[in-house]
C-alpha cells in the first residue's frame, strides 16, 4: 500500500528591513555643528538590503539658516521598503566677535586725540562686515568736546555686535 500527497508553499517576504541604528528625528544646530551624513545599515529577515541616501535642503531666511531633510531608504530583494527621515534645522544666532582689543573710554588734552583704530571681526558661519562710525559732541568751548566712534560688526544673519569708545577732550 502506498499514499501520495503533495503541497505547493507560496513563500512571500512581505516584511521591510529594520535599520540598525537609531538616529534623531529633529535636531537644531548652529551652522559649525551640522553633523556629517552617517553611513547607516539595515537588516533583513530573508536576504541583504540595498540602501539609498537622499538629502534635500530648503534655504532660510539667511544664507546660514536652512533645513536639511534627509532621508534612508532601504530596500530588501522582494522590493519592501523601510524609510528613515531626519531634519536637521541649522540656525546662525551667534553674533560676531572682535579680533582686537577693544579701544578704552579715554580723557585727553585738545591736541593728542587717539588715531582711530581699525577694528575686524570673526563669525562662526560667515565673514561679518565691520562697519565704523564717529559722532563728536559740543563742549562748553571749541576745544572741549566728546568723540564717540562706534564699530558694528555684522554677519550674513543680521547678527551683530557693537562696540564703542568716548574720547572726552578737554582744553
Amino acid at each position: 500500500n502506498t499514499a501520495q500527497t503533495s503541497a505547493t508553499f507560496s513563500i512571500q517576504d512581505t516584511t521591510a528591513p529594520v535599520f540598525d541604528q537609531t538616529l534623531p528625528y529633529e535636531i537644531t544646530v548652529s551652522c559649525e555643528n551640522v553633523p556629517a551624513v552617517q553611513t547607516l545599515t539595515a537588516t533583513d529577515n530573508c536576504g541583504s538590503t540595498d540602501i539609498l541616501f537622499f538629502e534635500n535642503t530648503i534655504e532660510g531666511n539667511c544664507p546660514n539658516n536652512y533645513t536639511l531633510i534627509r532621508i534612508w531608504t532601504a530596500t530588501d530583494s522582494c522590493g519592501n521598503t523601510t524609510l528613515k527621515k531626519q531634519i536637521i534645522n541649522v540656525l546662525d544666532i551667534t553674533p560676531p566677535t572682535f579680533n582686537e582689543e577693544i579701544p578704552q573710554d579715554i580723557t585727553v588734552e585738545c591736541p593728542t586725540v587717539p588715531e582711530t583704530v581699525t577694528l575686524t571681526a570673526s563669525d562662526n558661519c560667515s565673514t561679518p562686515i565691520v562697519t565704523f562710525n564717529e559722532n563728536i559732541v559740543a563742549g562748553s568751548c571749541s576745544n572741549s568736546y566728546q568723540i564717540i566712534r562706534t564699530w558694528t560688526a555684522v554677519d550674513a544673519c543680521g547678527n551683530s555686535a557693537t562696540a564703542s569708545q568716548t574720547i572726552n577732550v578737554i582744553d
